[in-house]
């Protein structure tokens, strides 16, 4: 007879993880079986085997059967469950498809296509560089740094070639859906089958595409977003992700994990390589791979050689001058958009619409109310009409004038991306016009308008940060940003870092081909550093600025981060609970910092109020220790990328 510890893929216990069953035969490690909890029947994992208990225990009802998991991914899930702080009941939910013991018809994978591997890539002596010390360096992580148009798709077809030959497979990961349609075409180029997994699948595509992962007997290539991770294909060389600064690769529900971490965990499990591509790396991640000596390498080049840099202006959004044909869109923009369009050309507008909320400024120089003390954008409180910081709790009243310029010219508006819909269809009926943001609906996502986006049969894109991104569009030659430094605004310490990102990514869109190109930038603060360095994509300078301005901070990488949110029906008992909270959690452990409490970024949801702490702490596994130990109403984030 064996014992096996059995993980039920639902929590039973908050304390118990593994439970013993026994079974005639041997099984494997990773084994998907039935077992009963009480009157019910669930499915669960073998975790390892055991020797006999001395208390009784009872027989697996059943084996499912299909192939046992790789132990590569069974130890990944076992890290993510103690890294993580969640219950490992919660991260096998997110590794196994619904719907797993479901019976369903055979059928044929949609995701292979047939091979036209026709294209031989030339590439430049960067891409050549760039392929030669991934290609030779030891297993790990190595950041690509290649500006925008620079080939690294390029670079990652050529790995995964080179790694499949070896007899191992590789994954590439994107942030969003929407971007998968692009990259697959580029690769369906070189593969004759790779497999396909993103949310918008029907569980039984998904399905299709797991189990074809985990039967198939030869090396494959999967692409898909941050959930790909856990396609459990046996033997992994190459983990690319692409666009690796997003924060898409964060899960935002339960099991709250970064991509990029679980990624390093299971390249080790594997003895595989990870490529962290970007124009603008994240600065923690840039880091930490110059202090852990992994290889940064940087490609500062277009791969094309005839492409053309574009022409680049700054609006100063103060001057209402440069507004005399509308008040959203300067004349500078509105001629750029006019000439795309008498040239039968493509143009796009970007606005941050995360940075659409209520923010406050002065129309005139721009100046806007910063805390002093956490030297984040406050928010403005309309209902008692002060101005909050939302990490440390610090609040003024609101100024009636400026206390740099004082003029009493004081705004606090955004600019949402449906009012720049509606006025651009007035100054442009006869164009074919399209958004792209939150509220889009199903079939008017990037993703299912792809095909009329490349080929320019829509003529002015509208959008969020979905369009600022990866896309790479032949007839775009002219694009507008209608408030840049809107991100600034948001109560955040990687507000810059972000608006700084979306900017040099945005700028990228155009400059890619031998074709003239125009950006207008508008910016009510042209001055800001992130806004400058931005739109002349200049990465070393921002980086040089933002990791000064982490470390006098004390912000990731020189710290850690647990954000604690917790919901009550009562704004008095939030606050209460908040405060008694962090008296205890720093009586317990002398020397930690503790912000707040504060209403949290969206204090009211769905009748509940939510305050928040932030903990700061050198020790990391203090904080796994706090996020195990909190009261019912709490919720936790690790590492979180955002304080809001």
């Amino acid at each position: 007879m064996h014992y096996y510890e059995i993980a039920p893929t639902v929590i039973i216990r908050a304390t118990s993880a593994v439970f013993t069953y026994y079974h005639e035969a041997e099984l494997a490690v990773g084994s998907i079986v039935k077992i009963s909890v009480g009157k019910k029947e669930l499915i669960g994992i073998v975790v390892r085997e055991v020797p006999k208990p001395e208390y009784a225990t009872k027989s697996i009802t059943e084996i499912i059967e299909i192939p046992p998991l790789p132990i590569q991914l069974i130890e990944t899930s076992l890290w993510m469950a103690d890294y993580y702080a969640t219950h490992p009941a919660l991260v096998f939910q997110a590794i196994l498809p619904r719907g797993i013991t479901r019976k369903r018809r055979e059928r044929t994978s949609n995701n292979r296509v047939t091979n036209r591997d026709r294209t031989t890539i030339v590439f430049n002596p960067e891409q050549q560089e760039a392929i030669k010390t991934i290609s030779d360096m030891t297993p790990g992580t190595a950041l690509l740094h290649g500006i925008t148009g620079s080939g690294k798709t390029a670079v990652y077809i050529e790995l995964a070639k080179r790694v499949l030959q070896d007899g191992r497979s590789a994954m590439i990961l994107v942030p969003e859906i929407s971007l998968t349609s692009q990259l697959v075409a580029e690769f369906t180029q070189h593969f004759p089958d790779i497999i396909l997994t993103h949310s918008r699948q029907t569980e039984a595509e998904r399905h299709a595409a797991w189990l074809d992962a985990l039967t198939s007997d030869k090396p494959r290539l999967a692409i898909g977003p941050r959930s790909a991770l856990f396609l459990p294909l046996k033997s992994i060389g190459l983990i690319a992700i692409d666009e690796a600064h997003e924060p898409s690769y964060k899960q935002d529900q339960s099991p709250r994990y970064s991509a990029l971490r679980v990624a390093s965990i299971l390249a080790r499990a594997h003895n595989a390589k990870v490529v962290q591509g970007s124009a603008t790396p994240l600065v923690s991640e840039y880091y930490l791979a110059l202090h852990a000596k992994r290889p940064v390498i940087s490609m500062t080049k277009k791969a094309r050689l005839d492409s053309a840099d574009p022409s680049v202006s700054l609006v100063d959004m103060t001057k209402r001058g440069h507004f005399s044909e509308h008040r959203l869109f300067s004349n500078n923009l509105l001629a750029s958009l006019r000439e795309a369009f008498a040239n039968g050309n493509q143009a796009l507008i970007f606005h941050n619409r995360r940075g659409s909320a209520s923010t406050t400024l002065c129309e005139h120089c721009g100046w806007s109310a910063i805390c002093p003390r956490c030297f984040v954008p406050y928010t403005l409180h309309a209902d008692t009409f002060t101005l909050r910081c939302h990490i440390c709790g610090n609040h003024e009243k609101v100024p009636t004038s400026c206390p740099v310029c004082y003029s009493t010219e004081i705004i606090h508006k955004g600019i949402g991306t449906k009012l720049i819909e509606s006025e651009l269809r007035k100054l442009f009926p006869d164009k074919v016009i399209a958004r792209f943001d939150g509220d889009s609906a199903n079939d008017e996502t990037v993703e299912n308008r792809y095909q009329e986006l490349y080929d320019g049969s829509i003529d002015l894109i509208i959008g969020t940060q979905v369009i600022a991104k990866g896309l790479d569009l032949p007839k775009l030659r002219a694009v507008g940003v209608i408030q840049a430094d809107a991100g600034l605004a948001l109560p955040d310490y990687s507000a810059a870092e972000r608006t700084f990102q979306l900017l040099a990514q945005v700028v990228g869109r155009v400059g890619r081909s031998s074709h003239a190109s125009s950006i207008v930038v508008q910016s009510f603060q042209p001055q800001a550093a992130a806004v400058q360095m931005g739109i002349a994509q200049d990465y070393a300078s921002f980086y040089t600025q933002a990791i000064a301005d982490r470390e006098r901070g004390h912000y990731p990488p020189f710290t850690y981060l647990l954000k604690l949110t917790c919901v009550y029906k009562t704004e008095a008992a939030a606050i209460r609970n908040a405060q008694q909270l962090s008296l205890k959690i720093k009586a317990n452990y002398p020397g930690i910092t503790v912000l707040g409490p504060t209403p949290a970024f969206y204090e009211r949801q769905r009748d509940t109020y939510r305050w928040q702490l932030v903990i700061k702490y050198s020790t990391r596994t203090t904080l796994v220790t706090i996020a195990k130990s909190l009261p019912a109403q709490w919720q936790f984030d690790l590492d979180p990328t955002s304080l809001l």
